[in-house]
Formats: structure tokens, sequence, C-alpha cells
């Protein structure tokens, strides 16, 4: 009798996914508008400084600060600068009424913002001992000229965009999209709308993962419930395998009859990957067909849900360029007692209480996919943990793990 291999641990087959990664090839030029959710190709430089010249924080009045040692100065207003304005050089013994982003004229050292002055006329009097450099803004002092701002293989977000917006950049190079095709297996399937027949359910999965890889970028090809026999599943994974980078399929990886996700794989390509120490999600399937990468989920829909999470979506990450794909993981109390661990490394649905500790989902079974809207995210549970009310545990927040 041939002796089983042990589970690969979550670390262990992320290991295993990352050393099998291909970065796509393939750019385009989008406008940086356009660019949200996308993976920088190039890393890209400031061509000047931000802020590109010394300018105030706040309104107020810019002076010597050498003039106003006697914390009652009154000056005269000698000019007016509004924001987007040239100041002229500041004379001697005169304040420039200045306002907010506004250009610092030359010979002034200090702003003292208008709550701390009185207008008299043509004249101010400050009632503050300014220090030089006082509420001034330097050139350069977020950005010089000639930095990196953005690194290659990052994921824009709204603050990159607006920070290459920030120094000019009106368009900017990404990767292509990941082109990735997705179908689900079991004959039980059916779509909202549909009548369900006597042992149907709807497909849940097929709106959970399509609803992921949409927030992830990706160019989608969705080859929708396909019939449940090796002949079908074999036709689709070739058809797909052609024009993809990525297959993903849900339901069909465990060992049952009506199981064919495994045999079609081995048979249309190979299987370099089966099952996980993970709870839920332990039928994970990875491998090839063609030019293709393959996973095949679970069919359970917590399952399917946390192991794209946790290994999908970082071997997407990686595929796409980026390399920091580890989630945040932060500490946090629990308020529960869980006395009953698994062998395997468990994800527990839980989310914060109005006292700052976790609440457990209390039906954690793989099937209840309202744990995932309840819950806040996951508790990372290492095998054979127990939790004792007031524990601190790991825990991964939905908001890091979709973001």
């Amino acid at each position: 009798m041939t002796e089983k291999k042990p589970l690969l641990s979550v670390a262990e087959a992320l290991d295993f996914l990352f050393s099998a990664v291909r970065t796509i090839s393939g750019t385009e030029i989008l406008p940086t508008i356009e660019a949200n959710g996308r993976v920088l190709a190039e890393a890209q430089t400031s061509l000047l400084h931000v802020p590109p010249m010394d300018n105030t924080q706040m309104d107020g009045y810019a002076v010597r600060s050498a003039e106003c040692q006697s914390g009652h100065a009154r000056l005269r207003i000698s000019q007016r600068i509004p924001a987007g304005h040239i100041a002229q050089a500041l004379e001697a013994g005169t304040a420039a009424r200045i306002f907010t982003g506004a250009m610092i004229p030359t010979g002034a050292d200090a702003v003292v913002m208008q709550e701390q002055c009185v207008a008299d006329g043509d004249h101010v009097v400050v009632n503050h001992v300014p220090v030089s450099g006082d509420w001034i803004r330097r050139q350069g002092e977020d950005i010089a000229a000639g930095a990196t701002i953005l690194n290659a293989g990052t994921r824009l977000r709204a603050q990159e965009l607006g920070l290459a917006a920030s120094v000019g950049l009106a368009h900017l190079p990404v990767l292509r999209r990941l082109r990735v095709a997705v179908f689900f297996t079991g004959d039980e399937l059916a779509m909202p709308g549909e009548a369900l027949k006597p042992g149907a359910i709807y497909n849940s999965n097929r709106f959970t993962l399509t609803g992921l890889l949409q927030n992830m970028g990706c160019a989608i090809t969705d080859y929708g419930i396909v019939p449940d026999t090796l002949e079908a599943t074999r036709a689709t994974l070739r058809k797909a395998a052609q024009e993809h980078d990525l297959i993903i399929t849900s339901g069909g990886v465990s060992v049952g009859e009506e199981d064919h996700i495994k045999p079609a794989v081995e048979a249309e390509g190979r299987l370099n990957m089966w099952q996980i120490a993970v709870k839920p999600g332990k039928p994970l399937a990875f491998g090839e067909v063609g030019q293709a990468f393959f996973m095949g989920l679970p069919g359970n829909p917590v399952s399917s849900f946390v192991t794209f999470l946790l290994f999908v979506r970082p071997f997407i990450l990686r595929m796409q360029g980026v390399q920091n794909v580890a989630p945040k993981t932060y500490l946090a109390r629990a308020d529960f007692d869980w006395t009953k661990p698994d062998r395997r490394n468990e994800f527990l649905r839980a989310r914060f209480n109005p006292q700052g500790g976790l609440a457990l989902f209390p039906n954690q079974s793989s099937g209840v996919l309202t744990s995932t809207v309840w819950g806040d995210g996951l508790i990372n549970l290492a095998p054979g943990q127990r939790i004792l009310s007031g524990d601190m545990v790991s825990f991964l927040p939905f908001s890091d793990l979709m973001a």
C-alpha cells in the first residue's frame, strides 16, 4: 500500500506557487486617470520639484522675521499674493498678504498666520514673534527632481495616481491585463432567475469569483457552467488554454466519481499540486494546461472564497509583477473560546465587536456564505491551536485581502 504524502502547509503551497509563477509580458500606455488598479510596468521619476517653489501652508502675512521681534510690529502691506500668482520681492519694512499655496516672495523668511495679525488699513500689526521658516513649505520638500516616485510592479491605487499627476505625468506604462478564464462544474448548479429543480443550488461562486477577479483588474472570460462529464471538462480546458494566462475552476476537485477536474487536467496538461492542509479549502489544485496556469478551487462557497484570497490572489499579483503580495497581519483580542482545533491551518470568520475584540461567527461550515458578509476578516489559526477568551490572535482583514 502506497503511503500518502503529507499535505502541504499554507506556507509550502505559497512557496511552490511563487516558484512556478511567470510574470506576464506586454505593456500599454494609459492616461494616468484611467490607470486605477493596473500594475506599473516601468519605474517613474519626477522631472520637477514638489512643491515647485517655496510656498505658504496657510493664509497670513509673509514677513522678515527679524523685523517682527517686538511682538507687535506694524508693517505696511506692500503686495497681495493669491495662489498661482507671481510674487514680487518683499520690500524692507513691509509685509505681504499671502494665501495658502502662494509663492513666498524673495526676502521673506516666515509666514505669520492671519489669526495672529490685525489689519489696519494698508498696514498690519503682527502680534507674534515668528521664527525663520514658520509655515513655509520648501521647494522639493515632498519630491526632489529626479527622484523615483513609483517603482515598477506597483499596483496603482488612487493615491499613486494622484502622486503621478502631482509631478505632471499624464500617461503611465502599465502591464496588460491578465487574461483569466473561469468555469464551474456541477450538474446541480443553476443561475439566479432560473427555477430550482430538485437537488439544485444557485451558482454563487460564479458571482463571488468573477467579482474578485474584476477587483484585481483581470480580463475575464466566463465559460459558465460546464456539464459534469470528463469530455466536457477536457474540451473547456483546451479552449480556455488557447487564449488565457490562467484558468480558474470551482468544484470537481475532490476524489469522487463525479469529480472530473483532476483527471481532465492530468489528461490535457499536468497537475503540479493538489490538496493543502488548510480549512476550509483542502482540495485546492494547481497545474498547467498548455501555456496557461490552472487553479482548481473547491465547490463549497466559503472554501472557494478563502482559497482565492489565500492562494489565487497572491499568485495573480505575482503574475502581474507585484512582489510584495503578503497580506498585512494584525494582532487582535479574541473574545471567545475555541477548544477543538483542527490538524490543519484553520481560517475562522470573525468580526470586531463594540469592545474592540473579535467575535466569532457561530457556524464555521464551509457552506455558510453569510459568514463572509458578516465577518471583517479571517483569524489565522495554526494547526492544533486553541483559543481562550482574551488571547491575542493573528487576524487578516478582508479589506487588505481584497484590495
